[in-house]
């Protein structure tokens, strides 16, 4: 896949619910996600795709979701792009509710996304 097409099926597959397959279709093995704040205890940075697989395990069985939005992408040369998600849901624990909205930056190399750093 080249560029333009790893940032779009990175969004077709969030809009779709793919994305676990998508992390392994468009992530590298040893791909890094980077968070703003360690809001699960597992801390801010995951590292390697079994990691980034753990985090969104987590987020899936942490919270339901009530609306969910994603960006076309925005694109920045030919390394890395951007999407913004908008999210709405509830935290399974305590009941309470959130309304969030985050930007995802994407580092891509070699034909796959290596490093994911999102903005809140």
């Amino acid at each position: 896949m080249n560029f333009k097409e790893i940032a779009d099926e990175l969004v077709a597959g969030c809009r779709e619910g793919r994305n676990k397959e998508n992390l392994d279709k468009l992530y590298s093995d040893d791909a890094v996600s980077v968070e703003s704040v360690d809001y699960s205890g597992m801390g801010r940075e995951a590292n390697g795709l079994d990691a980034i697989r753990a985090k969104q395990e987590w987020w899936e069985g942490a919270h339901d979701v009530t609306h969910a939005s994603v960006s076309d992408p925005f694109v920045h040369g030919d390394d890395r792009f951007a999407v913004i998600f908008e999210v709405k849901g509830t935290v399974k624990e305590s009941g309470d509710s959130f309304d969030m909205r985050e930007v995802a930056i994407y580092h891509v190399a070699d034909g796959k996304i290596v490093r994911e750093e999102f903005f809140y």
